[in-house]
């Protein structure tokens, strides 16, 4: 199954994208305008030589849990955006709307 959700942060909307997968803990992303939060699936090293905003979070199923996990690795360009790591996921989506 493929959740396609929209998730209001203050006074904005991310869209949060969650893909059940075989055998395994889901794929979880939430969207921004000009960037994303992603679980461990998310290749860091391929979304920065891609020059994407990226932060990626681990151990997370929900939105819910991306939202509250801390950030574990970060594109340079999310870093120019605010993203650091250990920052709360939600924190690092707000600085990607």
């Amino acid at each position: 199954m493929i959740e396609v959700s929209p998730l209001r942060i203050d006074d904005k909307t991310a869209t949060g994208l969650r893909v059940e997968l075989p055998d395994s803990p889901p794929l979880l992303m939430i969207i921004g305008k000009t960037g994303f939060v992603g679980c461990g699936f998310i290749n860091i090293d391929a979304a920065e030589k891609l020059n994407v905003a990226a932060a990626i979070v681990s151990g997370v199923k929900t939105f819910e849990d991306v939202f509250n996990a801390e950030v574990q690795a970060v594109t340079s360009k999310a870093k120019a955006r605010g993203v650091r790591v250990r920052m709360k996921g939600e924190e690092a989506v707000k600085l990607l709307l």
